[in-house]
């Protein structure tokens, strides 16, 4: 079923287009990669899909039960997030806050569901522990923890292995499909070309203000696909 649609929609900056007339679905069990050149218009078009931006013209539908504050979001860490003192559990809670409405307290299911994400990323020695005394792959699973928190649909990854060492983003990569193979929905930004064909089920690729979007299988064998898969030096992967 259908989680998010975008029909005919153009995204951009005071006015100004950096993308348009984007057409794609988002469905429940995919994994969307989002690539394309630095200046693309990636940030902006995921800035709109989590209601952080307007988009300047065209639809974009929630669906299946889905409403915009109940998208999990990891985004590219500052060095002053880097540095926030609290603990590894704290760190985690506060992923629920967008659906807590007014409740000044964490409920029980909450305090559950950061438990079973902690475990499943495998932090749970961990939550005691100060965030900011992590390692950045620590950290990572500490905030993809706090992200899935927020969600029990879709998650939105913003280049989630950025300044990570080979070993940590591979097992960040193995993380996220395995989330994603439990059920929850994935869209990521990435520079990863390699990765994105290796673990995504549907690219969008936007190039020019346009915007390609398909199976991976398709994009491999598309002309857009082909240019970019060459440039990046993927073509015989």
């Amino acid at each position: 079923m259908e989680l998010l649609k975008f029909e005919d929609v153009s995204v951009g900056y005071e006015g100004k287009p950096v993308a348009e007339h984007l057409n794609f679905t988002v469905s429940e069990g995919d994994y969307l990669c989002i690539v394309g050149e630095n200046g693309a218009g990636k940030s902006t078009l995921m800035k709109t899909l989590l209601s952080l931006k307007t988009p300047l013209s065209g639809k974009i539908s929630f669906q299946n039960g889905l409403a915009h504050n109940e998208i999990g979001y990891l985004p590219q860490q500052t060095d002053i997030q880097r540095d926030f003192p609290a603990t590894v559990k704290e760190v985690v809670l506060s992923g629920c806050l967008n659906r807590s409405g007014l409740r000044p307290f964490y409920t029980k299911q909450q305090k559950e569901t950061a438990e079973k994400w902690m475990e499943t990323l495998e932090i749970t020695a961990l939550k005691k522990r100060s965030y900011r005394a992590l390692s950045g792959g620590q950290q990572q699973r500490v905030l993809l923890a706090r992200a899935l928190c927020a969600t029990e649909k879709l998650i939105v990854l913003d280049e989630p292995v950025a300044g990570l060492d080979p070993i940590v983003t591979a097992d960040m990569y193995h993380l996220i499909k395995k989330i994603n193979d439990d059920g929850i929905t994935v869209v990521m930004v990435s520079h990863d070309l390699s990765a994105a064909l290796s673990y995504a089920t549907h690219i969008l690729q936007i190039q020019n203000g346009s915007c390609f979007f398909g199976t991976v299988s398709n994009y491999r064998t598309s002309e857009i696909g082909k240019i970019f898969l060459e440039k990046a030096g993927e073509s015989d992967a």
